[in-house]
């Protein structure tokens, strides 16, 4: 018996370092997966994958989404363990780096790298503003990841549960950089503090909301 667990336990260990090394080629990557099980009680998720199962935690999940078994979802491999406990891989979906990967899929000019995606920033489930600028003067970065009619970025805003998506021009000037930055609100004055690197930012109370979001 003492032997037959052993040879259990490490055949259970080399499926565990196949896996990792499958997921580790992965890392920062985006893969789709089908979903196996839902668990109601926790709210996690079991998916298959083509390096085998795995689970996308709740926290990880875009809030408001809901899955049915048979569904196939795009994940971002955030972490792969090397340690011999807990879960191989941590998989995201409201993870910065989904909206990155997804960019770079959909969008041929930032896979060329005719454009950079400079900075991201992401509240789950409600808005992401992404940062874009373009080596070629002839290209307009804004338009190229928007698309005719929002051609190009509707797919991804619908395989993030409809989530906005603000595409900005990046600029090195800060003061325009905080302007666009938080469009659709119109900005009445800003102060920089270069040394501390802070903005102090007037708006009208009516523009407020617009700026900062809903929470």
């Amino acid at each position: 018996a003492a032997a037959k667990s052993v040879i259990i336990q490490g055949i259970r260990e080399g499926e565990r370092r196949v896996m990792q090394e499958a997921y580790e080629n992965k890392h920062e990557e985006i893969i789709t997966a089908t979903v196996s099980k839902v668990d109601h009680e926790t709210g996690n998720v079991v998916l298959e994958t083509d390096n085998g199962r795995a689970v996308l935690l709740r926290s990880e999940q875009i809030p408001g989404e809901t899955f049915y078994v048979g569904d196939k979802i795009k994940v971002f491999v955030m972490e792969v363990n090397k340690e011999s406990r807990g879960p191989v891989v941590t998989l995201s979906r409201s993870h910065a780096g989904l909206v990155r990967r997804m960019f770079e899929l959909e969008i041929p000019e930032i896979a060329d790298g005719l454009i950079n995606v400079h900075r991201i920033a992401r509240i789950p489930g409600e808005r992401a503003k992404i940062a874009v600028e373009s080596y070629d003067e002839r290209i307009d970065p804004v338009g190229a990841c928007v698309g005719v009619k929002g051609a190009r970025i509707h797919g991804i805003v619908r395989e993030l549960n409809n989530e906005n998506i603000d595409v900005i021009n990046y600029t090195p000037n800060i003061s325009l950089y905080i302007q666009r930055a938080l469009s659709p609100a119109k900005i009445s004055s800003i102060r920089l503090d270069e040394e501390n690197k802070q903005a102090s930012v007037w708006l009208k109370p009516e523009e407020v909301s617009l700026a900062i979001g809903k929470n």
